[in-house]
């Protein structure tokens, strides 16, 4: 087994972990750390795969943004050691089952779809070029990704302080 797939596999079990983790933590602060742990992970997968801007948005955006905002929340809103109660057998259950219907979905999906190589010629990746596409609205465009991602940013903040300002 060579490093690449050593480190695949070490990555794709790292964010499985903490995802799992983040999801099943009834402490609200050790599942916005375990997430942070499961972005930073997905963005070496994406370094991984040489895709070296997406992993610093990953990194900046992500890992970055909305979990530190989570926390700064968090910290603002004097809940450090706000505990969840245990859900109910039914609610535990119909998300089991949505998450397996969803798994399912997804695993069909993509064993069913024909990947084909594409005949498409690279896009040049000087620093002008990457500079008009961030700017640009058209093809090959970013604005409109960066403002979609400011208004996930305005809603990860507001559900941080929803959640984190829930009275028992």
């Amino acid at each position: 087994m060579g490093a690449n797939v050593f480190m695949f596999y070490l990555f794709s079990a790292t964010i499985l972990f903490f995802a799992l983790l983040a999801v099943t933590s009834r402490r609200i602060l050790r599942a916005a750390v375990f997430l942070l742990f499961a972005l930073v992970a997905t963005s070496g997968l994406y370094f991984l795969l040489q895709y070296q801007f997406l992993a610093g948005v990953q990194l900046a955006l992500y890992a970055g943004g909305i979990v530190v905002l989570i926390i700064f929340s968090i910290l603002l809103t004097h809940h450090i050691s706000h505990k969840f109660e245990r859900p109910p057998v039914m609610k535990l259950f119909s998300g089991l089952l949505v998450a397996a219907i969803g798994a399912a979905v997804t695993v069909f999906s993509i064993a069913d779809y024909p990947f084909k190589a594409s005949a498409a010629l690279p896009i040049d990746t000087d620093m002008r070029v990457i500079g008009l596409q961030l700017m640009g609205t058209g093809k090959n465009g970013y604005a409109l990704p960066f403002e979609v991602i400011s208004i996930l940013l305005l809603a990860a903040m507001i559900g941080a302080i929803v959640i984190a300002k829930k009275k028992n």
